[in-house]
């Protein structure tokens, strides 16, 4: 048996300190109104405006894709993890980190 000086695994301080900037990148098919669309969904998720300047894309070599760089200052881990559980569910996204 354990004393209560023992440390447990979910004691661990969390890796990220919130409120906290988080960058998260969005990779989708370069189509009309991708960027914008990511845009007003993260608007959505994240309760206030998003600004455009928060935003860097990278098109592909070819130019059939383009990753998106959405800068968002987080406020929990919950934040975190709801917004990454919605970026899942959405069909225009072809992958996210």
């Amino acid at each position: 048996m354990g004393t209560d000086d023992e440390k447990k695994p979910d004691a661990l301080p969390p890796l990220i300190a919130y409120p906290t900037d988080y960058a998260f990148k969005v990779i989708g098919k370069q189509e009309h109104g991708f960027r914008e669309y990511i845009r007003l969904l993260f608007k959505r998720l994240m309760g206030t405006d998003v600004s455009p300047d928060s935003i860097a894309e990278l098109p592909s070599r070819q130019g059939r894709y383009i990753s998106l760089t959405v800068t968002v200052v987080l406020l929990s881990e919950e934040q975190r993890q709801t917004i990454y559980g919605q970026l899942f569910k959405e069909k225009r996204i072809l992958y996210y980190l």
